[in-house]
């Protein structure tokens, strides 16, 4: 490998850019950001990510970093274009993974009642829930999701309920937090165990996640030139 090391990143639901900016990469590393689009009808998870990797460069070995509902779109752009290696934070590569009362909560199309109004009313936002520990997180967490699209969150919201896949990429590493009260660890089989850390480690717990993932992508530069 040489040049720069392209990393594609892929935010959560009701999230964009701002959740990464604790990530410290090497001034080597060229951060490219898949900001979301907007989704069609009743369009599936699957197709939405295709559309998505419109904006990756696959002409060039490129890294994907998908959080939450951004390493499910990551998943699924894994499998069509093959990415050196994808990394999930706080996420799962199956809807095998997410937790029944989300599934059944699916089935019975519960989210359809979630209206628009109640998505940017402050009291509805869990911030806790997604895992804000400071005033800070839980300050950046609601800023996040008052200025999402509340049309896309509940599109969103359908797309995860209704995602099937079962398929896990290679050269996957699912990264989650023993403390995810969102995605609960008992019911994800993840690969690194970040401890005593929320669904929203990627910003609490930025340092120790860059530094795996940058562990990780080095090992595979040096493999590349031997």
């Amino acid at each position: 490998m040489s040049g720069k090391v392209r990393i594609y990143f892929i935010s959560g639901l009701g999230a964009d850019r701002r959740v990464f900016r604790n990530l410290v990469f090497p001034t080597d590393f060229e951060l490219m950001y898949l900001d979301w689009i907007v989704p069609l009808p009743d369009e599936l998870l699957e197709d939405y990510a295709i559309r998505l990797a419109a904006g990756i460069d696959h002409t060039t070995p490129f890294y994907l970093i998908g959080l939450s509902m951004g390493g499910m779109m990551a998943t699924e752009i894994a499998k069509k274009l093959n990415p050196i290696h994808t990394f999930l934070i706080s996420s799962v590569p199956s809807y095998k993974q997410i937790p029944w009362y989300f599934k059944l909560a699916g089935k019975l199309k519960l989210q359809k009642m979630i209206t628009a109004r109640l998505i940017k009313q402050a009291k509805f936002i869990p911030t806790k829930l997604l895992g804000g520990k400071t005033p800070e997180e839980r300050v950046l967490l609601k800023t996040l999701i008052l200025d999402s699209d509340p049309v896309f969150m509940k599109w969103a919201l359908t797309s995860i309920l209704e995602w099937k896949n079962s398929d896990r990429p290679e050269n996957l590493t699912h990264i989650h937090g023993n403390k995810d009260i969102t995605l609960p660890i008992r019911y994800c089989k993840p690969d690194v165990i970040i401890n005593a850390a929320g669904h929203f480690m990627v910003y609490a717990n930025a340092e120790e996640i860059s530094s795996y993932i940058l562990q990780k992508i080095n090992a595979f530069s040096n493999k590349a030139f031997h």
